[in-house]
């Protein structure tokens, strides 16, 4: 093999003694250069005091949830021990339950920690049920899945460079179901043709995995085509997840304002009914409003035991 087809080889035969020692005190002399700059950094982290920033989790809220959607808003802590603000460059966010990717997103330039301070960074979250539901056919509806949330903040820190924050934090979300309603009897307290007093028998069913609170109920009542009035109740009363619980909601109004309907179901014939409203309720993972929609149901005057008349629910 001739001498040119291996350069390194000639470079140390030719250089050998002083080439050797030059090179020598080439690298001894980076080596203090490179020495001395760290030292150098050392004392400068050690007098101004540079120091790597923390995150934690310290709170999850559920402002928003309804049948379409679950807002979600995460907070967390940022500490900045270092005595100049450092920006947050991004925030990159994954949000799964099983493994199986719910939302994710990136939330760029979001903000600066103040020098020597703490920051509570918000991060707001968006679950859309039909967009899960679509995508994973195995969550049902009524159900609680386990989530975690994985948050990761780049922050951008002198000496150090850019640093990556990451942080988790696991919990249970629901996918709500509106709960199923029956117009179970109407009694009649009083009756006459310019004011009548009637209590609806209604019974809720809940078909979540989770308890229902019920504080509130607003709907209306429709005989036939025709509405006879609207009904709002502020009761108190707990729907065990998956059961049934009856709640009594007043309702005034005019018979003689209304046509053959009111007149069908009081000589006995049937007439369709509708109730179309909403319930407020608390829950475990917050407050909800929930739609009422109950169509088609047919009611009729009957006698009770006790010869009163009320309304039978058949349907």
């Amino acid at each position: 093999m001739a001498s040119s087809d291996n350069p390194e080889a000639v470079d140390r035969d030719l250089f050998s003694g002083k080439g050797e020692k030059k090179e020598e005190e080439k690298g001894g002399f980076l080596e203090k250069v490179k020495d001395f700059i760290h030292d150098i950094g050392e004392k400068i982290e050690e007098t101004v005091g540079f120091g790597k920033p923390t995150a934690d989790v310290t709170a999850i809220h559920v402002p928003k949830i309804n049948l379409e959607m679950a807002d979600i808003v995460v907070d967390v802590l940022v500490t900045n021990p270092n005595p100049i603000p450092i920006p947050l460059i991004d925030i990159n966010y994954l949000v799964e339950s099983d493994g199986r990717k719910l939302v994710s997103g990136l939330i760029p330039d979001a903000g600066t920690i103040h020098a020597h301070g703490s920051e509570t960074v918000k991060i707001p979250l968006r679950l859309i049920y039909d967009d899960i539901r679509a995508t994973y056919a195995e969550i049902k509806s009524g159900s609680i899945i386990p989530y975690r949330i994985k948050v990761d903040l780049i922050v951008d820190v002198p000496v150090f460079g850019r640093i990556t924050l990451p942080i988790e934090k696991t919990g249970e979300i629901p996918i709500p179901l509106k709960p199923d309603v029956d117009l179970d009897k109407i009694k009649f307290e009083r009756f006459s043709f310019e004011e009548t007093v009637a209590i609806l028998h209604l019974k809720l069913e809940n078909m979540n995995d989770f308890d229902l609170g019920l504080k509130d109920l607003d709907c209306e009542i429709w005989l036939s085509d025709v509405c006879i009035g609207g009904a709002d109740l502020n009761e108190s009363t707990e729907i065990a997840k998956n059961g049934i619980s009856y709640v009594d909601v007043p309702i005034t109004f005019r018979p003689k304002d209304f046509g053959s309907a009111l007149w069908d179901m009081i000589r006995g014939k049937g007439t369709s009914y509708t109730l179309k409203g909403n319930i407020h309720v608390d829950t475990p993972f917050g407050a909800m409003k929930l739609p009422l929609i109950k169509e088609g149901g047919t009611t009729r005057l009957k006698k009770n035991k006790d010869g009163e008349e009320e309304d039978s629910n058949e349907g």
